[in-house]
């Protein structure tokens, strides 16, 4: 396994990220137990979860599988996501736009009808509230990276900063970052952080892969720029990538990404242009002996700037296919 060092910081986290986005939904409990377990013998020392993530269970699975492992881990968690109010509350405002990778309309994740307008976004109310409430789920006292899951156009960037700052001098966080924040976003926060003397964010979690590369524009020499890590997620679209590369196996799709989540995830791929795109680059891939999946993930990971990338799986086999492309160049 090769580790890299977060952004300027002396933190030291895997090439190969363990998302686990799909434990406790896709991937039930036991397997997603030994999917963690595996990962950590061949290496992987990051970890990568959200309280929203399967409505809070994926933390309590994760939680179960670091038992009497945590401090030799690298254990991250957000907070911040929108999330669909109950009915009771009314008519919920959408402001945005969130999606850093082919924006589209956005729909929030559904979180029970119990949903109050204070149980999202980045004020002070619910980050404080949020940590809390993982920690516990999680087994632990204390997140070695806490995010800011998406922006929060609602609450001044000064209020969540100040609130994420107080998490790292109570102990409860030692590093911060955000998911999904654009460059102009980014570069703000960091100005509000050297203004107030705040814990800035030192690692950033955007979409990238080989055909979604619109961070390459301007968050990514950001952070090259002004040292912060970048750890990507869906460094592949899972069904694109697994041979799935014709018009034909649109149906197919469905059945590797069950349910109306995997298929809102991945259907910003499927287009005429993609399609031709994954074709080719999957000669390419032969060409140099490597799946598809393999060579879109060493692909990312030898970009200039990039930390690690988050990637998930279904499967022990599966993980041991994904972690190959770590050294590959």
């Amino acid at each position: 396994m090769e580790y890299r060092k977060v952004g300027r910081t002396g933190l030291k986290v895997s090439a190969f990220c363990l998302g686990t986005m799909m434990f406790g939904r896709q991937v039930e409990e036991q397997e997603s137990i030994k999917i963690i377990h595996e990962a950590v013998d061949q290496g992987v020392n990051f970890i990568d979860t959200a309280d929203m993530y399967t409505n809070t269970v994926t933390e309590q699975i994760v939680g179960k599988a670091i038992k009497g492992m945590r401090d030799s881990l690298v254990l991250a968690s957000k907070a911040g996501h929108l999330r669909r109010l109950g009915k009771k509350y009314g008519e919920q405002k959408i402001p945005g736009p969130f999606d850093l990778a082919r924006p589209r309309p956005w729909t929030p994740w559904p979180g029970g009808e119990e949903v109050g307008p204070n149980d999202m976004g980045l004020s002070r109310k619910h980050i404080l509230q949020a940590v809390e409430g993982s920690l516990k789920r999680l087994g632990t006292d204390y997140l070695d990276i806490y995010y800011a899951h998406m922006p929060d156009y609602d609450t001044p960037l000064e209020e969540t900063l100040r609130a994420m700052d107080d998490l790292v001098r109570q102990g409860k966080v030692r590093y911060l970052g955000c998911s999904n924040f654009r460059a102009f976003q980014v570069c703000k926060a960091l100005w509000i952080s050297d203004k107030h003397n705040l814990a800035r964010w030192d690692i950033i979690q955007p979409p990238f892969n080989l055909l979604a590369r619109d961070i390459e524009y301007e968050l990514l020499p950001l952070c090259v720029e002004e040292g912060i890590g970048v750890a990507v997620f869906s460094p592949w679209p899972p069904d694109f990538f697994r041979g799935n590369t014709s018009r034909g196996n649109r149906r197919s799709r469905k059945k590797v990404q069950p349910g109306p989540l995997g298929i809102r995830y991945h259907q910003k791929y499927w287009n005429e242009l993609d399609f031709h795109a994954v074709q080719k680059l999957a000669k390419i891939a032969r060409d140099h002996g490597r799946s598809l999946p393999q060579f879109a993930l060493a692909w990312v990971l030898n970009k200039k700037g990039i930390t690690s990338i988050v990637s998930g799986a279904t499967s022990v086999g599966q993980l041991g296919q994904n972690m190959e492309a770590v050294g590959f160049s």
